[in-house]
């Protein structure tokens, strides 16, 4: 039980370092996020709109919503800048 206690208060002491309780500030891209959303996109308008081969329809189309989506979040980036993002530990 005393081993227990040691082990908890340890991590606890640990767990509450000022350095821990600072805010990590770090930038985030647009891009993979709108490469995922137009791939998305793209393979369910290539699966609906090639009514022979929806598989084949779905992966040109999630190619072709992947590179649209990515070049969008690009040019976001550079129109507004990367959006900056807090985290708390």
């Amino acid at each position: 039980m005393k081993r227990i206690l040691t082990a908890l208060s340890f991590a606890t002491i640990i767990n509450f370092t000022p350095i821990d309780l600072m805010a990590q500030t770090t930038t985030k891209s647009r891009t993979g996020k709108n490469a995922l959303i137009g791939a998305g996109a793209g393979a369910v308008t290539g699966a609906v709109v090639s009514k022979k081969h929806r598989a084949k329809g779905a992966v040109i189309g999630g190619a072709i919503g992947a590179a649209g989506g990515y070049a969008w979040g690009k040019h976001k980036d550079k129109k507004k800048g990367r959006r900056i993002v807090t985290k708390h530990s």
